[in-house]
């Protein structure tokens, strides 16, 4: 009331209204085969500014995956959910077969996440994020700069490594590394 400690005389006091902010979903896609450092560097950025992640997996009949999409799942779960968890951001792990965009829209997300390493991907991504907008102008693109010690990491060059013989441990989860050691032992076995 008028005149109270903290209030105006002469000036009402307006109700207390509660607010609840919509919850923010967010998707990063991607074909994550195998899972990177610099994905997980991603994932992890964009787990302060949503309050669920969507990784969607893109799932492409024409391609022949290193790892199928459950276990690509598997993965991801197994090296961000508690990272996420720890900033309040909820995992889901999705696959997809069209359009980044629709994958957007089926998942209820209004962001797009994308990570940059260097200007090529920015030149890229800037075009992605263009079209996307002409498509989707619900949907905003965010991106987030590659961390230093990630910047030069790409999962054509793991599974190059990896096919070799080479330590890929220093660019991968250790459950990534460990699970594309089994892949790549198996083929060799199968040859």
């Amino acid at each position: 009331m008028n005149g109270e400690k903290g209030q105006t005389p002469g000036i009402p006091t307006l109700p207390q209204i509660p607010y609840t902010r919509p919850m923010r979903i967010a998707i990063y896609t991607g074909s994550f085969d195998p899972l990177t450092n610099g994905h997980v560097d991603v994932i992890t950025q964009a787990g302060v500014v949503c309050d669920r992640l969507v990784v969607g997996i893109g799932v492409h009949p024409g391609k022949t995956p290193v790892f199928s999409a459950d276990e690509r799942a598997d993965l991801i779960r197994a090296a961000c959910a508690d990272a996420l968890e720890t900033q309040g951001c909820e995992l889901q792990v999705a696959t997809f077969s069209g359009l980044a965009v629709q994958a957007a829209r089926d998942h209820g997300a209004k962001i797009v996440v994308r990570g940059l390493r260097d200007g090529t991907d920015l030149d890229y991504e800037m075009q992605m994020a263009g079209m996307n907008g002409v498509m989707a102008p619900e949907v905003k693109t965010v991106f987030f700069a590659a961390s230093p010690g990630v910047r030069h990491i790409t999962a054509t060059l793991v599974r190059q490594i990896a096919a070799m013989g080479g330590d890929i441990r220093p660019f991968v989860p250790a459950v990534a590394a460990t699970a594309l050691a089994q892949r790549m032992a198996e083929r060799a076995k199968a040859k």
